[in-house]
């Protein structure tokens, strides 16, 4: 968006003014972490390091998510259910009040107060087809459906045809990622195809029900999950409980990986069975095990499929997305006009 001439600042509030519930029980230890966490909060500036942001963005760190820590503007987004309170409680200077939804946050807070933010007078961008599909359900209106994009430095540098059997899985504690299920999925496969390799990354520690014989990596460069683990690998595990959009998956289709993966919704947007990956019901790792194994025995299907969800996945450009956010906002600010 700033390359083409906006204005664009990310507000990074230090404390929410409408904090989600905590757990009601929880034993000392947490809340001797729960402590912790909340002083490192206080005294630490944030910092990404995961992705280049353009110096042109404005990155603003405030103490809180009151509105005279925001700046004024012509649009303002809500990006978790958390802030929408906030965002609704501004004054109009902040700009027309929208909602970007990136998943079903049940799993972050109550259901009830979840649900409530779907319903607030706020213009909704959801980036994905079931999460419109939920929206409509529940009575929502002013749902736009923009996707992600896959940036292009994820693509193939090498040969798709000529990769070894190697496996690779993004790897969280987060339930509602399944990397449990895929552990289990990946350990029954070895016993049938012993010459499987398997390399592991993700955010935290080494968890202790990852066997030993699987690689891992905690928080590796970009640079290094593209060309070692994504073009490194021939097929790409993704068993996830539920999603918004899961970008792994999709990365890993651009740098030329076949996808195995759960028919959940956020998969579906780039991801049909036997026709751009080999998808099985969630929460259950011998289904997945079954579709792993079939490819992992069927290097035809391997490249069929990941000929076919590359190609597919090109359609996810930022230029795309671009186009359909700017066409979001002109509507947003006509209808902002019109209603003064």
């Amino acid at each position: 968006m700033v390359a083409r001439g906006h204005q664009v600042t990310l507000v990074h509030a230090r404390r929410l003014k409408y904090a989600p519930p905590g757990p009601e029980d929880v034993t000392l230890r947490a809340r001797i972490r729960r402590a912790r966490a909340s002083i490192v909060d206080l005294i630490a500036t944030p910092s990404i390091d995961w992705h280049p942001i353009d110096e042109r963005v404005k990155l603003l760190f405030v103490p809180s998510s009151d509105e005279k820590y925001i700046p004024d503007g012509d649009v303002l987004f809500a990006t978790a259910w958390q802030t929408v309170r906030s965002v609704l409680e501004c004054a109009p200077s902040k700009g027309e009040k929208c909602y970007l939804i990136q998943h079903y946050e049940v799993w972050m807070g109550p259901k009830e107060l979840v649900d409530e933010t779907w319903r607030a007078p706020l213009h909704k961008v959801v980036i994905a087809r079931w999460l419109m599909e939920l929206g409509e359900s529940m009575g929502c209106n002013d749902l736009s459906y923009i996707p992600n994009a896959i940036d292009s430095r994820y693509r193939v540098v090498r040969p798709i045809e000529q990769r070894r059997q190697r496996v690779v899985m993004m790897c969280s504690s987060l339930s509602f990622k399944g990397s449990s299920d895929g552990i289990k999925a990946l350990e029954i496969s070895k016993k049938q195809f012993p010459n499987m390799e398997v390399v592991l990354f993700g955010q935290g520690r080494r968890a202790p029900w990852v066997p030993r014989w699987m690689s891992y990596m905690r928080n590796p460069p970009q640079s290094m999950i593209i060309e070692h683990f994504y073009n490194g690998s021939s097929i790409f595990l993704g068993p996830s409980l539920a999603e918004g959009f899961p970008l792994p998956p999709a990365e890993a289709a651009a740098c030329g990986c076949a996808i195995v993966a759960t028919d959940i919704g956020g998969h579906r947007d780039y991801l049909e069975n036997n026709v751009t990956a080999l998808l099985s019901p969630p929460k259950n790792p011998e289904a997945l095990a079954r579709n792993l194994c079939h490819l992992l025995g069927n290097d035809d299907l391997r490249i069929r499929l990941a000929r076919a969800v590359n190609n597919f996945i090109g359609g996810f450009s930022w230029e795309t997305s671009a186009d359909l956010l700017e066409r979001f906002l002109r509507r947003v600010l006509r209808q902002e006009r019109s209603a003064a």
